[in-house]
């Protein structure tokens, strides 16, 4: 099963780079979108309805052009979801859940604290609400794999210029703890490092100072993956040929199916 994670920053204007016409050919079971930037009602363009999809949105309901989160499956889920029962993050459009079986497959897309003080005091009340619900998903037993931007790069191995981002939203010494707390042993697994250790790629980039050209990027965007998919996880990439976004889509292969449950193992 290949499942991609992409943040558009914009559905619309990812689309108008080619995204779709990229996926075509990437063979992929589900695709996670973040930050779709759109209401409902102006997803029905075809473009953006691709052939052989079911497809699902949630927007932000109060705020035009912001935040929003969607799932392209080839197989119709059993059933989907998209609140979490906290209004202030529901209503931002952050979380949209399918379901198949025992497997859930989510796309998030968590706060960033970037645009100032405000901002980051939401941010850091939405990780202490959201343990909570990752400790009730782990505790289900259920198969998650979670897909988004996380706005929280965990090490210094997760972006460039580390040093100098320490006091900045993103790399916060609380937020990097929360995550660690996170992906603690026997908890939730980072997908990327637990298939490259020691790898050192990048899923963002500023507009700013050239910093795709020179490779000074950040790896935010994740597929969390619960435990009971470790011996799942095959293979792993970024891909960064062509740019659809500031974000690069996230592509994880799982030695599963989803209309198959999880094996019991010996």
């Amino acid at each position: 099963m290949r499942i991609i994670s992409f943040n558009a920053n914009g559905i619309r204007s990812a689309a108008g780079k080619g995204f779709f016409r990229w996926l075509a050919r990437q063979d992929a079971d589900v695709v996670c979108v973040q930050e779709i930037k759109a209401q409902e009602e102006q997803l029905a363009e075809r473009a953006l309805r691709p052939r052989g999809w079911h497809v699902a949105f949630r927007g932000a309901r109060h705020k035009k052009g912001y935040s929003g989160v969607a799932i392209y499956t080839r197989r119709e889920p059993d059933s989907w979801h998209d609140t979490l029962g906290w209004t202030p993050f529901d209503d931002e459009g952050r979380y949209l859940e399918a379901r198949y079986g025992d497997l859930s497959v989510v796309s998030l897309y968590l706060p960033s604290g970037s645009s100032g003080e405000e901002r980051q005091a939401f941010k850091f009340r939405a990780l202490e609400w959201f343990s909570a619900i990752l400790e009730q998903w782990l505790a289900s037993g259920r198969r998650y794999v979670l897909c988004g931007d996380w706005n929280i790069a965990h090490r210094p191995i997760d972006l460039r210029n580390w040093r100098s981002n320490q006091k900045n939203s993103g790399f916060l010494p609380e937020e990097r703890a929360w995550l660690d707390r996170v992906l603690r042993e026997g908890a939730w697994l980072d997908s990327y490092r637990t298939l490259k250790p020691e790898g050192q790629d990048y899923t963002w980039w500023s507009n700013r100072g050239q910093a795709r050209a020179k490779d000074v990027g950040w790896r935010i965007d994740y597929q969390i993956a619960s435990p009971n998919l470790r011996h799942a996880l095959r293979e792993c990439s970024i891909y960064r040929r062509r740019w659809f976004s500031d974000h690069a889509p996230y592509i994880v292969d799982y030695a599963f199916d989803a209309s198959q449950p999880e094996a019991p193992r010996r």
